[in-house]
């Protein structure tokens, strides 16, 4: 199940482990990725610091983290090929994953039917 944030970004949950990445709408705003900045493993993140950078032919723009946590994986196949996550922004686009910091950070992100009616 995807969690979502105000500002376009998705997490999912595997244990103590969060996937991060941008949404279907932020993708399609931005238009096609020629660009994409990941933060390296061990980065610890705050709520909502940026945490990476996603730039397209219209505008770069930043990939806030939506939890707090510390950087333990991030996805190689996006940095050699950026239009992944157009194609696929909720699969083979993620972006990085966090370990956990606090866990009750998690009830203020929305969920799909939530964050579908902030951008309608």
């Amino acid at each position: 199940m995807l969690k979502f944030t105000p500002d376009h970004e998705w997490l999912r949950l595997d244990g103590e482990v969060a996937t991060v990445g941008i949404t279907n709408f932020a993708q399609d705003k931005l238009g096609d990725l020629v660009f994409v900045e990941l933060p390296s493993v061990g980065t610890k993140l705050k709520k909502g610091a940026a945490a990476a950078t996603v730039e397209s032919v219209k505008a770069a723009s930043d990939v806030y983290a939506p939890i707090s946590g510390e950087v333990v994986e991030v996805n190689p196949k996006v940095s050699s090929d950026p239009a992944l996550v157009n194609s696929a922004p909720t699969g083979e686009g993620w972006l990085f994953k966090l370990k956990i910091a606090d866990a009750s950070e998690l009830g203020a992100l929305l969920d799909e039917a939530a964050y579908d009616a902030t951008i309608t």
